[in-house]
This record gives C-alpha cells, sequence and structure tokens, in this order.
C-alpha cells in the first residue's frame, strides 16, 4: 500500500467580502498559506526545514532532483492511474475542462483526451524528451481540443469563456484555468521552477511576472500564480496524486503540495 501522507493541521483561510448599505463590496483576498507539518519532514525534506528563500530552493532541487523517468509514451499509462476520476474509476479527470472522461479515449482526435504541458514545453524547448518533457508532475490529461486553446500560453487572469472551458478563460496572450485548480497549476509551475535548474543539461527554468516568455525559459505571471497558491489550497486529489508520483512512479514529490507555504518563501 502506498504510505499515506499525513498532515497534522493546515490552516486556509479567504477573507469574506462585506457589504454595506451604500458601498461595494471589497474583492475576496486571499490569506497566505499557513504553515503545514507533513509525515516527510522528519525524512524527505528534512534538509530543507527552516530554511527561507534561496537555501530553501536550493536544499529543495537537492532533494527533489533524484527522481525515476518515464518514457513519453509511459506517461499515458501513469495519467491514468495519478488523474483518475474519484467517481468514476473507468475515467480520468481533465485539469482545465473538469470533464470526466474514458480512460481509453486517449489520442490526438476530436474528443479525446492527451497529454498536456502545463508548463509550456516551448517554454525551455525541452519538447517531449525524458526528463522535463515527460515529468509527471506537471503533465495533466486534457481535451485535445482545450489543450490547443491553452497553447503555450502564460498563465494570468482575464479572458473569454470557450467550448468545454469548465470556466477557464483565455485570451490573446494568457489561459486563466478554472478556480478548482489554479493553485494546482500555480504548484506545478513552481515544482518546474526548482526541480530544474540548468543543471542537468536541461534549461534552468524560472518564474517571472511577464506573459509573453514565447520560448524562453520562464513562465508567468508569478504574482498571479502565488495568488492563486493562496486561494486554491491542495485538496485530496492533488495530494493523492503527489503520493502516486512519489511511491509509484517517479519517486520525487512535489514540495508545494505538501508545504505551499513555502511558495512566498521562497518567492
Amino acid at each position: 500500500m502506498p504510505a499515506t501522507h499525513i498532515r497534522r493541521w493546515k490552516s486556509v483561510a479567504l477573507a469574506t467580502a462585506t457589504v454595506l448599505v451604500g458601498l461595494t463590496a471589497p474583492a475576496l483576498t486571499a490569506t497566505p498559506a499557513a504553515a503545514t507539518t507533513t509525515a516527510y519532514d522528519s525524512t524527505y525534506y528534512k534538509n530543507a526545514i527552516g530554511k527561507t528563500g534561496t537555501s530553501l530552493k536550493s536544499s529543495l532541487h537537492t532533494i527533489i532532483s533524484p527522481q525515476t523517468k518515464l518514457s513519453y509514451s509511459a506517461v499515458w499509462g501513469a495519467l491514468k492511474v495519478t488523474d483518475q476520476d474519484p467517481n468514476n474509476s473507468n475515467n480520468v479527470k481533465l485539469l482545465y475542462s473538469g470533464i470526466s472522461r474514458s480512460k481509453s479515449l486517449n489520442g490526438g482526435d476530436s474528443g479525446d483526451w492527451n497529454r498536456e504541458h502545463v508548463w509550456a514545453k516551448s517554454h525551455g524547448d525541452f519538447g517531449t524528451a525524458t526528463g522535463p518533457g515527460t515529468d509527471l508532475h506537471h503533465l495533466r490529461p486534457e481535451d485535445v481540443q482545450v489543450n490547443s486553446i491553452r497553447g503555450n500560453k502564460d498563465f494570468d487572469n482575464g479572458g473569454s469563456s470557450f467550448t468545454n472551458s469548465g470556466g477557464s478563460l483565455t485570451d490573446s496572450n494568457s489561459f486563466e484555468p478554472r478556480d478548482a485548480v489554479k493553485g494546482d497549476v500555480a504548484r506545478m509551475i513552481l515544482y518546474m521552477a526548482v526541480r530544474y535548474e540548468g543543471d542537468d543539461s536541461w534549461a534552468d527554468l524560472e518564474p517571472n511576472d511577464s506573459v509573453s516568455n514565447g520560448s524562453a525559459p520562464y513562465h508567468g505571471r508569478l504574482s498571479v500564480l502565488k495568488q492563486w497558491n493562496d486561494e486554491d489550497p491542495p485538496d485530496a486529489f492533488e495530494e493523492r496524486r503527489n503520493q502516486l508520483i512519489y511511491t509509484n512512479y517517479q519517486g520525487n514529490r512535489n514540495p508545494f503540495i505538501d508545504h505551499p507555504e513555502w511558495v512566498e518563501a521562497i518567492w
């Protein structure tokens, strides 16, 4: 049986909007992610506990870099396990659209789901090569057409709806995922920025505040990703996924799912 990911406590609060007569209600704001404690702090994360800033980022890079690497074809089978719909074991849950779709409909045709690189593979030009191009921590199932609509856009707030959007939005230069996975997206992007630091023949991936990164090894918008991390804390689906990747496939973890407060501690 896979190890159980234990949290002693986690407190995440969203400030509520107050409506007063004659006044406009203030926008919801996120409370920064509260400190967490996990069963891995005394073992896997032992050398990172208590650190902040570049020291924490460097320690986490050292911790999560050793991993079993999958081939791109092996990703198909892995996603059918890591992203299984908790309400239907025959289906996977698509990331941006939220649709539950048959595991057997993986492919490249309309109505199929394919392998979405959340850190767009052109941002650093790593393609689908074994390594960042096959890292399960940022690969998710998505509808073929929705995947195409997202393309290699940076992440930001705003835009218009589209077919099978599930609440996601897009405009000419950015993509906003549906509310339920905003934090998931942020933590996947920031995992990639810590895992790939340019010391293993791949580009040094880093977040920034731009939405016009093109083929540069950067992904934005950092300020929005930090907000999403606070607003949408890790849920059971995301935690189960992290655990399965650790125990069944790659042997490494996304530290920002275990410790979302480390986002603010580093950036």
